[in-house]
């Protein structure tokens, strides 16, 4: 939750800063400091998948049933968001489910996102994808006790094998917990690959 609140700080300020325009408008059309932020991020995703053992060793572990969970949280995400497209004023089937294949991992899927179809969209994507994990925080004791175990782990997203990861614990125990590694690490693993395709 803290987190969350420190990336909309950070978004209203730059909102802020866009508007009475603080840097000027040639500094940004001139140099494309996302793309190189863009780049700098993905390395260091790479990074921090590549150096967690306990992600990686998950991955070698998983079994059928363990291995369908980030596959039916991408396919349940991508198609929630398209169907959402009757209801929100995106009118563009795309980049609805280019929003929900962020699978909550709002940091990066809103930067990929925004270099492709724009600011607006981008930061559609930013607070749809903040407010997916706030949602976890808030409401995982209630679905793992009224829904299933995995409810939890589903929400969650990309965020379930860390920022939510303690409260997915708390509510499913251990056992569950290791699914929920695994589902974070595939899915992070799939956004920055998903969303171009889904755009392109």
């Amino acid at each position: 939750m803290k987190f969350s609140i420190i990336l909309l700080s950070f978004f209203s300020v730059g909102i802020l800063i866009g508007i009475f325009d603080l840097i000027p408008r040639e500094v940004i059309t001139t140099y494309p400091l996302e793309d190189y932020l863009l780049y700098l991020l993905l390395f260091l995703v790479g990074i921090s998948i590549g150096s967690d053992n306990t992600a990686i060793k998950s991955i070698f572990k998983l079994n059928l049933i363990t291995g369908l969970v980030p596959v039916m949280v991408a396919i349940g995400s991508i198609l929630g968001a398209g169907f959402a497209v009757f209801f929100v004023s995106i009118p563009d089937l795309r980049e609805c489910m280019a929003i929900g294949a962020g699978f909550g991992y709002y940091s990066l899927s809103s930067i990929i996102i925004g270099k492709v179809r724009g600011e607006v969209i981008g930061a559609i994507a930013l607070i749809s994808n903040i407010i997916r994990e706030i949602v976890t925080l808030i409401f995982a004791p209630l679905f793992a006790r009224y829904i299933a175990k995995l409810a939890p782990i589903a929400s969650g997203g990309a965020t379930s094998m860390d920022t939510t990861l303690p409260i997915i614990y708390k509510n499913v125990g251990s056992k569950y917990s290791l699914i929920a590694v695994i589902n974070g690490a595939v899915l992070s693993f799939l956004v920055p690959i998903i969303i171009p395709i889904i755009l392109s």
